[in-house]
């Protein structure tokens, strides 16, 4: 089973720094046989590149607004958009820039390139500012780093006791 860990997020945007904060204090710890942990900042392609190497699962770490209290940590199964439903315009639309890709627009491209794992799963904080230009969290995030570094850490344990998933389209035994 290996599983990629990726921090994702802009540092200059106060609390949009959270995915890359985690992702450096898992980075100086030991990780598991098999877990990777990347921090890919604003470089969404950088973590399209990382699952070409192959992966059972992707976590993704970053600041989701799902408008609750800021400092909430919560763990999140995307839907990923299959390009392939879309028609010209949609995907051209979504696809156009990928220099500034959002976690959301990389596992797309995943999908699309058929490098996706079928374990994806998102560590998101909701945020306090991710607009204002500045360096540092605001204390509400600040204070959510370690416990969603206990939820990724669960999300991990829990994808190695489990497995790989079977790959779609693979025969039952």
């Amino acid at each position: 089973m290996r599983v990629i860990v990726a921090g994702v997020g802009n540092v200059l945007r106060s609390d949009d720094g959270f995915g890359v904060e985690v992702a450096n204090r898992l980075l100086r710890r030991g990780q598991p046989d098999g877990v990777t942990v990347v921090e890919t900042g604003i470089a969404g392609i950088q973590l399209v590149q990382d699952l070409m190497d192959g992966y059972d699962a992707v976590i993704v770490i970053d600041t989701v607004d799902r408008g609750r209290p800021p400092g909430t940590v919560m763990v999140i199964e995307p839907d990923v958009v299959d390009v392939q439903e879309l028609d010209h315009n949609e995907r051209y639309d979504l696809l156009a820039d990928m220099h500034m890709a959002t976690p959301e627009r990389s596992l797309m491209l995943a999908r699309a390139l058929e490098i996706l794992p079928d374990d994806v799963l998102m560590v998101g904080c909701q945020p306090f500012d991710v607009e204002s230009p500045a360096i540092g969290l605001s204390p509400a995030i600040e204070a959510a780093i370690e416990p969603a570094i206990a939820e990724v850490d669960r999300c991990i344990r829990e994808l190695l006791d489990r497995g790989p998933r079977r790959r779609r389209g693979e025969d039952h035994e």
